[in-house]
């Protein structure tokens, strides 16, 4: 699957709100609270010595991948674009 094919795919469940600002906002919110879902287990895995669910870990990186896609959506971003800009920009910067 596309980049592109994924982000359109994450909108058909995004809940639409009458401003984008609110929209924004959301997005944002759960990209921060899921990003604390990625890095709690590891911490616990690396500094209490619990094992590590890489298959949660898994699902928890889709979770963030699901608010990043919706937020650039709602500024008109296509991922397969802004991966590539990223990319160029890591080659200038370590060549």
């Amino acid at each position: 699957m596309k980049l592109s094919e994924y982000q359109l795919a994450c909108l058909r469940t995004w809940a639409p709100a009458p401003d984008q600002r609110d929209r924004v906002l959301n997005a944002c919110l759960g990209l921060a609270g899921e990003v604390g879902e990625v890095l709690e287990p590891l911490k616990k895995h690396y500094y209490h010595g619990r094992s590590l669910d890489v298959a949660d870990l898994e699902l928890e990186i889709g979770d963030v991948l699901y608010y990043v896609a919706v937020l650039a959506s709602e500024f008109g971003l296509d991922l397969d674009r802004t991966l590539q800009l990223n990319i160029d920009k890591l080659k200038k910067r370590y060549p």
